[in-house]
């Protein structure tokens, strides 16, 4: 049998009859290059699924037309590409402008590794002043520069698998990968000294916000496989452009998510699911949300 939802798990308001798609928060996806049009599609097509009135796609030039193919419902914009095919150099002053009606953004699905990626990804982590949501390359970009973290404009939502996490904490990410205690003890050391909410990937995900933990227990194996991590990030930048704090709108984020996931290995075992199965099954984590 299922878990029922924690009796303390954060809720989404009922919409008023009343409401239009600008009562429900303008999340903006920051990611892709070329090989990975994907990864930021599959985050803005999760933001839609968990709500988000209008999600608006930023990739680089060179994979706008992919990225625009995914869904009609997702706005795309492309913003100009370096000669490796990732964002160019200098772009965040063309982005910064576009975050001004953003309610939440996230930041680094398939975003790829360059100079002008760090650049891009360390400005918005010190100044935009929505809440974000950084995941996946960004949080490749954000390791190379952990003295410049403990400052930053707004809320922010850390979500790291093992190696991920492990990169942050300078560590190569082969090291300790199995140390789950020692992982969990540096996600709440870090989600204090950031002020920042940490978000770690796993059996039992963590989320730590510095003074609270909280470890989930939906999920389950066949959610190791690519993409997984991408709806997470749109779904929690979706959860908080509708108005939950940080902290609350990550656990519903990885409680749903993990039920979504639940729900594809019943319908398709976990072998053969994928990151679209558990997107088609979102509203199935909503619905059992909502239930208790």
């Amino acid at each position: 049998m299922l878990p029922k939802p924690p009796a303390d798990l954060p809720r989404l308001p009922p919409r008023p009859r009343e409401s239009s798609k600008h009562d429900y928060g303008r999340v903006v996806v920051v990611g892709g290059c070329p090989g990975m049009a994907g990864a930021p599609a599959l985050a803005a097509m999760a933001a839609l699924r968990a709500g988000a009135g209008l999600v608006e796609l930023v990739v680089p030039s060179t994979v706008v037309a992919i990225a625009a193919g995914f869904d009609p419902c997702v706005m795309t914009q492309g913003l100009p590409a370096g000669t490796d095919g990732t964002f160019a150099p200098g772009v965040v002053d063309e982005l910064m402008p576009r975050l001004g009606r953003a309610d939440a953004i996230a930041v680094g699905p398939g975003i790829g590794r360059s100079a002008a990626v760090q650049e891009l990804v360390l400005a918005l982590w010190r100044e935009a002043v929505v809440p974000a949501v950084f995941d996946a390359d960004a949080l490749w970009a954000l390791a190379t520069a952990p003295d410049r973290l403990a400052v930053h404009a707004g809320p922010r939502v850390l979500t790291p698998h093992a190696g991920e996490m492990l990169r942050l904490l300078g560590h190569d990410p082969a090291d300790r990968a199995g140390d789950r205690g020692f992982l969990e003890r540096s996600a709440v050391e870090m989600a204090a000294a950031l002020d920042a909410v940490v978000v770690l990937k796993g059996p039992d995900t963590l989320v730590a916000d510095g003074t609270r933990q909280f470890h989930n227990d939906t999920g389950n194996p066949g959610m190791a496989t690519a993409g997984t991590g991408d709806v997470l990030t749109g779904v929690t930048a979706a959860i908080m452009a509708g108005g939950l704090n940080p902290v609350a709108a990550a656990r519903l984020a990885v409680w749903v998510h993990g039920r979504a996931g639940d729900a594809a290995a019943a319908d398709l075992g976990q072998v053969s699911m994928t990151a679209r199965d558990l997107l088609d099954r979102l509203h199935v984590g909503f619905a059992a949300a909502s239930a208790a």
